[in-house]
């Protein structure tokens, strides 16, 4: 029966020792005789560790102290030098008055799944750090468009937090988009892409082209949706630029046309009043020439501040005096809508700017309140209000309405390029425009409003003009 045990022993396809309390090895198998040499009187963590001292925590040690089996994982050495991971379990022999002689250690090789381990590591570290430095913004949402991950780009521009609703983190909504290729991804699988306007958690506005892509379980069935969103925003400035002044110059084209027909008529009249010699006729083709010519120069200095930036022409205006203009020039358009205009305009507003400029920018937002009055069909009775206030550096332009109103999501939009809550029945130049004039002021404009109740935009211009380089230089 010895002799089956001990072929037993000698046959395992592991490692095996017996060690004495001094943790000599007294007995070994083949298996570890081939891959570690002899072994008599020498101590295990000599032969396994070729080491000078024991293993700080030593399984057969413990198993001596307390009787128990233990397991520990430890890296050896051959006796060819090569570096072999084995999993350790020990357990106790015993005489027979139940006293521990000695301790029996199983090492099973496991070098094959510890690399197996480190190349998981390695590709999970490598896809780690390709998730988080991609440079663009990527989400993982679950069908509840909750967004469960996200990579550092994602995080920084949008303060990402888990759980929250993806419309809630881009675009400060309450509820979800329409369309919501998330969710279409969700219910048939297909990669989709689709563009958006998504507001960073600075309140900087940007395009971004959206890609998702469904991600699924052990079982295929669709587990998450990863959203990428790539920044165009530089790309859609260009084209927009682009397109504004496309668009301006085909709007204007059928004024420029009349302009010249107006110009040709001024200079007919001119030419048969110099042939017959006829003062009045003279005169009267010479005033039409004249105002043909100054509103053709108008024109095309506007299509040059729309095409490109243009400096104010500096005068000094008396902000009152101007909105109340403003205001008597809409006014008959406002009442055929059954819109009431009242000022508040105690204060005279002396500041230095541009007239044509600042009169642009008046007229814009107060037709905005206009509409924004006309599209609300909740209320009988509308008003909006222009006022003016100063304070010894600024001057404060408010309008003030009761219409329609906005969301949050209209709010951060309101600004930018081509964006208009009307509809068809917008360009999304207004408040793009308005808000180009009141920056080249050096001044700020913001808005106010609820939705159903109405808004309020404020326009903060300084009293004196900004300090350029160039009036710095200037300067005593």
């Amino acid at each position: 029966m010895d002799n089956v045990y001990q072929s037993y022993f000698e046959s395992m396809p592991c490692f095996l020792t017996v060690q004495n309390r001094n943790l000599q090895i007294v007995d070994a198998n083949s298996r570890f005789r081939e891959k570690f040499g002899e072994f008599e009187g020498r101590h295990c963590y000599h032969v396994y560790k070729q080491q000078p001292e024991k293993c700080e925590n030593c399984p057969v040690e413990r198993t001596f102290r307390d009787g128990e089996s233990h397991h520990s994982e430890e890296l050896v050495k051959t006796l060819q030098g090569d570096e072999v991971w084995v999993i350790v379990y020990t357990t106790p022999i015993r005489n027979g008055d139940g006293e521990i002689t000695s301790v029996m250690e199983m090492s099973t090789d496991i070098t094959d799944i510890k690399l197996l381990h480190k190349h998981l590591r390695e590709s999970q570290e490598r896809h780690r750090l390709l998730f988080e430095e991609v440079p663009c913004y990527i989400s993982m949402q679950d069908r509840d468009l909750n967004i469960v991950a996200a990579n550092r780009m994602h995080r920084e521009a949008f303060g990402t937090g888990y759980g929250r609703k993806c419309f809630e983190t881009y675009k400060h909504r309450t509820k979800a988009c329409v369309p919501c290729i998330v969710q279409q991804t969700f219910a048939d699988g297909l990669t989709r892409t689709h563009e958006e306007v998504v507001t960073s958690q600075s309140d900087e506005q940007m395009n971004v082209l959206v890609h998702t892509a469904a991600l699924r379980n052990a079982e295929g069935e669709i587990d998450k949706v990863i959203e990428m969103s790539t920044d165009i925003t530089q790309i859609r400035q260009l084209q927009d630029k682009l397109t504004s002044v496309g668009m301006l110059i085909g709007t204007i084209s059928h004024g420029i046309k009349g302009l010249l027909n107006g110009l040709d008529g001024g200079i007919y009249l001119l030419n048969s009043g110099l042939e017959k010699n006829d003062r009045s006729r003279i005169d009267k083709g010479w005033d039409m020439t004249l105002r043909n010519v100054r509103r053709i120069r108008t024109m095309v200095m506007d299509i040059l501040y729309y095409a490109k930036d243009r400096e104010p022409t500096w005068e000094t205006l008396h902000g009152g005096k101007l909105a109340a203009d403003v205001c008597t020039g809409l006014q008959e358009r406002a009442q055929k809508l059954g819109i009431t205009i009242e000022t508040s305009l105690n204060a005279d507003g002396e500041f230095e700017g541009d007239p044509q400029m600042i009169r642009s920018l008046l007229v814009n937002l107060i037709e905005n309140s206009i509409d924004a009055c006309r599209i609300d069909t909740q209320k009988k009775d509308h008003c909006l209000t222009v006022g003016l206030r100063e304070s010894p550096e600024t001057i404060t332009f408010t309008i003030t309405d009761n219409g329609i109103g906005m969301d949050q999501e209209t709010r951060e939009k309101a600004f930018s390029l081509f964006f208009s809550s009307k509809g068809a029945g917008g360009t999304g130049l207004g408040l793009f425009v308005s808000n180009k004039i009141v920056q080249s002021h050096g001044g700020t404009i913001s808005v106010d409003s609820e939705e159903g109740a109405g808004s309020r935009f404020l326009v903060e211009l300084p009293r004196h003009r900004p300090l350029t380089a160039e009036s710095a230089n200037e300067a005593p």
